[in-house]
């Protein structure tokens, strides 16, 4: 795509016209999605229109059909359900309901429709498309709408965006909604564990998923749960025996609760329906334990969304710009692209029926990564191990992250499954050097999944001063591997340690750095552990600001957020709040850009949307500190809107993890002791480890949708070691999505290709972009 075609964007929609509906299933994300939609097609030129009650709307027309402004989808982006309404409709499934909507479109000129649903939504979009020509001749024939007004309306453009909380459909990884019910989940299931500590309860959680174990499966994985049925893998014939065994070995151990998580269209492998009331009745008849039994319910169709699914539709929404790049469904006249996928989607409740569920997990695979997840909940359960394989260190270094614990947690339990002797280090390179070592049994990290912060304490130390002393304690403790879990300091610990390989043999083991920072400033990944925790932290209180804002009405919020120097936290921030400015120090500015945006929030004070809020990375410019953009819109602002800021600080480092974090954590963990115990073996030469190779010192990282691992040395020229950032961000493409929707004038790319200003280049005192 040339500079012009991009600047064509802001053309594009001339002259036509865009239909944004919800159906079937409410999920969190909806509003998102059609405020996205909204304004995105605004900023293209287009009209948009709201269809109230999806479907049904659609067949009804008249002030179901309502034109939209930009004001008119101001402060949904964190309201729940879908302010248009969803509805079931029957008419629409009969041809001469298509007719109908057929019709309404034609006569209001919309020959563009954004469809936000499920499986069923979607297919009957294709049904709609695949028909519209014969409906078009119909409707001339029966003299409804002129020739001139079939001309005008020969094509009909789809775009499906995937809404539903099972993440049940195939082609996408995620589907709006799930990640925001997982969250609601994750508070019931926190809450509901201490409780069943304090009476020593086995508490049954039924989550929902008729045809899809995803929430079920993620959230066994994020709480740590004994046992999880799902709908596409049916436990043995025995299972009751071995639920019971895993029940009281659990008990025997300490643990004074149990938890089950069940999907509501968990089965046996005869297809008979496993209940919840199944199974407590099981757990009582068997082990007499106090079982308790909760139905989630639509709960977990309720409240906000998460900063996630927020993120995620901002950006399904810039479309047509960013259609070949992402997981969407496009139905234009020419592409038989729903043909294509629901079917898959279909094929896996079809391979359940003919009880074929290694089909149905393979199927499910491909997008939801059950294959991946499945084998990892089995972290709840203590096998009969043998130890004294090898032995593994696990630290954690740098500023504590949500989601530590978890990865952890992970790692200690995997290693222990595999046979190895698992130490924890506390305090990271300073505990290591001090001997501040110990062993960690299966018990050790029980319950540590959903708990924030460190356990084993966390420092900023690095290893370099102290190699003698961390030497003599691999020898003394016989540390054959070194897991270590944290920020920049994990990464440039690491550097170090592969430097010092040099002077001391003792330092050639191998080692594996999992990233965990609020800050999502290491190299070779495009998340870390933690960022996602403080993200949703600093949205909730952006949401709050903005309720207080609209409030008082004429006021303008600069929040800081933290990041050291990289604009991760407030860029994607500021995409989930809907903020009107992110400054980073990414993107240099100059004051002539801090006027431009108070004279921006100006003109915003004229419209009905009588607020602002502006965030500023802590470090984004030396100068243009948080007081003296307050200072400055405060002065700029006088008689036309009230200044406030607030400084977020250490309250983005603490909390519970998310179900992203925990989720992750929890499989880096795992993916980590997997890769150190090869290496282990691999290094393994006359009687000792000795590993000395590039790769044996590695950071694992997520790539796009991969774990990957990658040689610390051969990340340091992708390093700005002076801000401690990577020189490339690929959040960085987001950045014109932010400025879309705070209806700024840009140049439109969001494309894998899209120009990132080098963040090393020289500062200079012109305007940037």
């Amino acid at each position: 795509m040339t500079h012009e075609e991009h600047h064509a964007a802001k053309t594009l929609g001339i002259g036509k016209a865009i239909a944004v509906l919800t159906s079937g299933g409410d999920a969190q994300g909806m509003n998102a999605a059609v405020r996205a939609v909204v304004r995105v097609g605004i900023f293209t030129g287009a009209r948009v229109f709201f269809v109230h009650e999806g479907y049904q709307g659609l067949v009804d027309g008249g002030d179901h059909i309502k034109e939209a402004t930009w004001e008119s989808v101001s402060m949904m982006l964190q309201l729940g359900g879908t302010v248009i309404g969803s509805a079931r409709c029957k008419d629409f499934r009969e041809r001469e309901g298509r007719l109908r909507a057929a019709y309404n479109l034609v006569k209001r000129g919309i020959t563009n429709l954004c469809v936000i649903g499920g499986d069923g939504s979607l297919t009957g979009a294709d049904t709609f498309r695949s028909e519209w020509s014969d409906l078009l001749s119909d409707l001339q024939k029966a003299g409804k709408i002129t020739d001139e007004e079939a001309t005008k309306s020969s094509y009909l453009n789809i775009v499906g965006l995937v809404g539903s909380i099972d993440n049940d459909f195939c082609g996408t990884d995620m589907t709006i909604g799930t990640d925001s019910a997982l969250h609601r989940i994750m508070e019931i299931v926190d809450a509901i564990t201490t409780t069943a500590q304090s009476h020593q309860r086995t508490f049954v959680l039924e989550v929902m998923g008729r045809h899809c174990g995803y929430l079920a499966l993620v959230t066994s994985l994020s709480c740590g749960a004994d046992w999880v049925f799902i709908p596409e893998c049916p436990p043995d014939d025995d299972w009751e025996e071995h639920l019971c065994r895993r029940l009281s070995e659990t008990r025997t151990r300490g643990s004074r609760l149990n938890i089950i998580i069940v999907a509501e269209g968990a089965i046996d492998k005869n297809g008979k329906p496993i209940t919840s009331e199944d199974i407590k009745n099981l757990v009582v008849k068997r082990l007499g334990y106090d079982t308790r039994v909760t139905v989630l319910g639509h709960v977990q169709r309720g409240g906000t969304p998460s900063a996630f699914d927020r993120i995620l539709v901002s950006h399904w929404a810039v479309w047509p710009s960013c259609l070949e790049t992402l997981n969407l469904v496009v139905l234009p006249p020419q592409v038989e692209t729903v043909a294509v996928l629901p079917p898959q989607t279909k094929d896996v409740t079809k391979a359940m029926d003919e009880k074929k569920f290694d089909e149905a997990l393979k199927l499910r695979g491909r997008s939801a990564s059950f294959t991946n997840l499945l084998p990892v909940p089995l972290l709840g359960f203590c096998p009969h191990f043998s130890l004294g394989s090898h032995t593994v260190a696990v630290m954690n270094v740098g500023a504590p992250a949500a989601g530590m614990n978890a990865a952890v947690r992970s790692t200690v339990r995997i290693g222990l499954i595999q046979g190895n002797r698992v130490l924890v280090v506390h305090d990271g390179f300073e505990g290591l050097a001090k001997g501040q070592i110990e062993e960690a049994g299966w018990s050790y990290v029980g319950g540590w999944t959903g708990q924030g912060g460190s356990k084993l304490g966390t420092k900023r130390t690095l290893p370099k001063k102290s190699f003698e002393q961390i030497s003599a304690n691999i020898t003394k403790f016989n540390i054959q591997g070194l897991v270590i879990i944290g920020g920049f300091e994990a990464y440039t610990g690491g550097l170090e340690l592969m430097e010092g390989r040099k002077q001391f043999d003792e330092l050639c083991i191998p080692f594996v750095v999992i990233p965990a920072t609020v800050s999502n400033n290491v190299p070779g990944s495009d998340f870390s552990v933690g960022a996602d925790t403080a993200l949703n932290t600093i949205c909730t209180t952006c949401d709050r600001i903005k309720q207080s804002a609209a409030g008082t009405k004429r006021r303008v919020f600069i929040i800081e957020t933290m990041g050291g120097y990289c604009g991760y936290l407030a860029t994607m921030a500021g995409l989930a709040a809907g903020a009107d400015a992110a400054y980073i120090f990414e993107e240099p500015f100059t004051i002539r850009d801090l006027q431009a945006n108070v004279e921006h929030l100006v003109q915003k004070m004229k419209t009905t949307v009588k607020r602002g809020l502006v965030l500023r990375n802590e470090k984004c410019n030396e100068n243009y500190t948080t007081d003296f953009i307050f200072n400055l819109y405060s002065e700029e602002g006088k008689g036309i809107f009230d200044s406030r800021k607030n400084v977020l600080g250490h309250m983005q480092q603490g909390g519970s993890p998310t179900p992203f974090d925990r989720n992750f954590a929890t499989k880096m963990g795992a993916k980590a002791m997997n890769w150190m115990s090869g290496k282990i073996k691999e290094s393994y030469r006359n009687g000792r480890i000795f590993a000395n190779t590039p790769d044996s010192g590695c950071v694992l990282g997520m790539r796009k949708r991969a774990l990957v691992f990658q040689p610390v040395a051969e990340l340091k020229d992708q390093t700005d070691f002076e801000h401690r950032i990577p020189k490339e961000q690929w959040w960085l493409k987001l950045r014109p999505i932010l400025k879309i929707l705070a209806k700024y004038e840009i140049d439109l790319d969001t494309s894998d290709h899209a120009h990132l200003e080098h963040i090393t280049r020289k500062r200079s005192g012109e305007a940037a972009v």
